[in-house]
């Protein structure tokens, strides 16, 4: 069983339009969310072998305020330019290359950006919890993580509605 945490960055400041986007950092909601989804991460016993991340700033922040809660050691992390505002294919053919063996990686989080990465949930998620399933197709907010199991073995058997939703988890539902 592999699984799937897909995490779009936190809430981002629009303070500095002189910025570029790539280079917009997290507001301070944004900063105060990350490490709640961090813990709630932690608390469900996910613990990702490896992450795959946007080198944006918004994603790098998210990313290393999520991390502490992982605990020790930390998971691998690469930062990929093509997760940038990549689309869904996109991401799917970066997950599908990943390694199959003895050590491949079986739970991978993806740091990234909308609207690829919503697009990307909506096209493996093929069932799992209805209320989460609702959620999401409501709204897939800035620092929500929606998690994904398939019964698949390697990363390259993964496609289109074959994940489960298990989890969508936004800020706003943190307590």
């Amino acid at each position: 069983m592999l699984t799937l945490l897909l995490l779009r960055h936190a809430k981002s400041s629009w303070d500095y339009p002189a910025l570029a986007d790539y280079d917009r950092p997290l507001a301070k909601r944004g900063q105060k969310a990350a490490p709640r989804v961090g813990a709630e991460i932690a608390a469900l016993g996910l613990r990702p072998d490896l992450v795959l991340c946007s080198p944006a700033v918004r994603t790098r922040e998210t990313l290393a305020l999520v991390l502490p809660a992982l605990g020790s050691p930390p998971p691998e992390v690469v930062y990929d330019d093509a997760i940038y505002m990549a689309p869904p294919t996109a991401l799917l053919k970066l997950l599908r290359k990943l390694p199959a063996g003895p050590a491949a990686p079986t739970t991978v989080m993806v740091v990234g950006h909308n609207p690829g990465l919503e697009e990307l949930a909506e096209l493996l998620v093929g069932g799992g919890d209805e209320d989460a399933q609702e959620t999401m197709a409501e709204k897939y907010p800035t620092g929500a993580l929606a998690v994904l199991t398939f019964d698949a073995q390697t990363w390259s058997n993964v496609g289109p509605g074959a994940g489960m939703l298990s989890r969508f988890i936004t800020p706003a539902g943190l307590t």
